[in-house]
């Protein structure tokens, strides 16, 4: 039966509800009726999300650096919990701000398995679902640095960047089986990413004053981003809905500005360079 809003009620698996956009994000499908397993890590927090809407709201724990099969077992009982899911959103995930060479092993390697490998094993857990359904909807939450390096977040652009191209190219496996993929693109939202929640590199070496600077400016920006979680909620929401939904979907105008001044840039230097990288192949025999 369709919600008063007139949009058919729908089975949504969203990690990370505990705040920012994914917590505004269930909220938002909540209040259309629909159905929500949120994945929180902290226990205590359980409660107080499946009061949103009891019977419709269900929490679950779940860390998304959990092994393979742990995090197989987790979307099994999502299903379990929501009787099945039509949207996997994988929003978990936090910014690491340090230059490449600052970064230790154990600090890459945290970001890449909650940013890439935790969403790409949840991604497989639930296809052959999707596949017995006919349908469904990835909606991946990449950031506007997952299209373009900025100084001080070489590992967290890396893990975005591999986000990104996993899901152009589910996109073309998963088209035959009826199940849509969304990259979604946030600037800067008034969330905890650029404050509590943006972790720094452990070492930090002063020749990399530019580390530094966008320390400064993130401390800045925090708590006066123009982005609204509550808005972006909304627009995932409405892509979702949508017959065709959008490969990518980037949020906000610092996103949209960012995107295009980057679009435009690839194709100025594809001009200046193509005759150089159309000059590779090999000579034609009577050229010999």
């Amino acid at each position: 039966m369709a919600s008063e809003t007139g949009i058919e009620p729908s089975h949504w698996m969203i990690t990370g509800v505990s705040g920012g956009l994914g917590r505004a994000l269930a909220e938002a499908v909540l209040d259309r009726g629909g159905v929500v397993v949120g994945t929180l890590r902290d226990d205590k927090q359980a409660a107080e999300f499946e009061s949103l809407a009891p019977g419709r709201a269900f929490a679950l724990l779940l860390d998304t650096t959990d092994t393979p099969y742990v995090l197989a077992e987790r979307a099994a009982r999502a299903v379990e919990l929501a009787g099945h899911v039509d949207v996997l959103v994988n929003n978990a995930g936090y910014g690491l701000l340090g230059a490449v060479e600052e970064v230790d092993e154990q600090e890459l390697r945290h970001q890449m398995d909650t940013n890439f490998f935790g969403p790409l094993r949840l991604i497989r857990a639930l296809l052959p679902h999707f596949r017995e359904r006919g349908g469904g909807h990835l909606v991946n939450i990449s950031s506007v640095a997952g299209y373009i390096g900025m100084p001080g977040f070489g590992i967290y652009n890396a893990s975005k960047f591999a986000l990104e191209g996993l899901s152009e190219a589910l996109q073309y496996e998963l088209q035959p089986f009826g199940i849509k993929v969304t990259i979604v693109e946030p600037g800067a939202f008034r969330t905890r990413w650029a404050g509590s929640g943006l972790r720094k590199a452990n070492r930090q070496l002063p020749e990399y004053s530019v580390i530094e600077r966008m320390r400064g400016s993130l401390e800045a920006l925090d708590g006066v981003q123009q982005g609204d979680p509550e808005r972006a909620a909304e627009a995932v929401i409405t892509a979702v809905q949508a017959p065709e939904p959008p490969r990518r979907l980037p949020l906000g105008t610092d996103a949209v500005q960012a995107v295009r001044a980057k679009t435009d840039e690839v194709g100025r230097e594809l001009d200046t360079w193509e005759q150089l990288s159309l000059s590779t192949a090999f000579r034609a025999a009577e050229e010999v």
